[in-house]
């Protein structure tokens, strides 16, 4: 514990209650809007889907958010918190748990502090109750121990962490900004690639690809995972323009030889073609090959002569937005979005000439330069917040 800070109950410090357990067919009163968990994101409340239901006047102070009100979410993802930041007062649900604190703690501090015991595991793992769906129930909740230190040391700690968030958001920002500038140009340089308004001529996939195929789960499933080896690319690795290397699984060679009718190579389209994730797609980064994909993802790799791999994926990318793989795709399976491989290979290609698609593709690799040095810098921003977080509530 650091010098002159004492640790309290989360109870010890303030007053907690759950919302309005809500009874359509019962409930009785004029109606009012409320929040719930949909409506609480991590330091962030979304009031695009605001409900309402009926509150008795008498009900109405019981059940009121205020200004500098923490609310947490009980259930789902149990712990999830944001302050109520608005002058005008609001009803909640029992979904929630409305804190407030009794001058001892600052509620953007005590945020924080959830934020990281949550990152750590320790709100899941250690205060939440139940075994399939998780809950946050109140006993649990205000027996989280908190360090207490003086009110002026909060602030300087809240102003801290916060600055370092907001460079975080910046350079996420950036990042989003650099991707749309891409897209932009896409767009003025080929038209709208679904009414192929400028003429270009359309080919199917199956014509200009060397390669379009799919790769299967190994044998033993999670089970034969290892902790290096040869990378398995999955679809929760794939989104649109941007590979995610968090949760990348590995494979040793003997496995990695039953999948050797899906080696991933430099310069390949990565295609998801099943679940919620399908028709996302992006470039496969060099730094992860040697690689094989799972039966989830689809390798595209168009013939040189005649499509370049970027322009390719940025086609995938912006047909996507128009639902039209996603129309493709419902015909296959009525449980499960699936993309299958015979409608993706007379799936319909709108292709500029090559110099054309050259010329685009200098232009996003500068373009992603300027986001790896964005990236960079991002790293370190949260590698040196969540040092900070560790330094304070560790």
């Amino acid at each position: 514990m650091k010098e002159g800070w004492e640790y309290k109950k989360l109870g010890d410090v303030c007053q907690s209650d759950l919302g309005k357990t809500l009874n359509q067919s019962k409930d009785t009163g004029d109606l009012y809007p409320y929040l719930c968990a949909v409506n609480i994101l991590w330091d962030k409340i979304d009031l695009s889907t605001l409900k309402q239901t009926r509150f008795e006047k008498t009900e109405l102070e019981r059940y009121s958010v205020k200004k500098g009100d923490l609310l947490v979410c009980e259930g789902g993802d149990i712990g999830r918190a944001a302050i109520w930041d608005r002058d005008e007062v609001i009803q909640y649900q029992n979904a929630l748990h409305r804190i407030r604190f009794n001058g001892k703690i600052i509620s953007r501090f005590c945020l924080l502090y959830l934020r990281n015991l949550k990152q750590k595991g320790i709100l899941d793992h250690k205060y939440g109750k139940g075994v399939t769906i998780l809950h946050l129930v109140k006993s649990s909740l205000l027996s989280i121990p908190i360090p207490i230190p003086s009110i002026s040391e909060q602030q300087q700690i809240v102003s801290e962490l916060d600055l370092l968030s907001g460079v975080i958001e910046k350079q996420k920002a950036q990042l989003e900004e650099l991707d749309k500038l891409a897209q932009s140009v896409f767009y003025d340089m080929f038209g709208d690639p679904v009414t192929n308004e400028k003429g270009w001529e359309i080919k199917k996939l199956k014509d200009i690809a060397s390669k379009i195929g799919s790769g299967a789960t190994p044998r033993g499933g999670n089970q034969s995972y290892k902790d290096e080896g040869v990378s398995l690319i999955r679809s929760m690795n794939v989104h649109n323009n941007f590979f995610i290397y968090d949760d990348l699984a590995l494979i040793d060679d003997e496995q990695a030889a039953l999948l050797n009718n899906v080696i991933v190579e430099s310069n390949d389209v990565l295609l998801n073609i099943t679940g919620a994730s399908v028709a996302r797609c992006c470039m496969v980064p060099d730094d992860v090959l040697p690689a094989r994909v799972n039966q989830h993802v689809c390798i595209i790799r168009p013939i040189k002569d005649l499509a370049n791999s970027i322009y390719l994926n940025r086609f995938f990318t912006s047909i996507e937005e128009q639902s039209v793989l996603l129309l493709l795709s419902r015909s296959n399976a009525a449980t499960r979005e699936a993309l299958p491989k015979n409608l993706l290979d007379n799936c319909n290609i709108v292709l500029p000439p090559l110099t054309l698609q050259q010329e685009f593709a200098a232009k996003v690799k500068a373009i992603e330069a300027m986001k790896a040095k964005v990236r960079q810098s991002l790293k370190e921003a949260e590698t040196l917040f969540n040092e900070r977080m560790n330094y304070y509530f560790n």
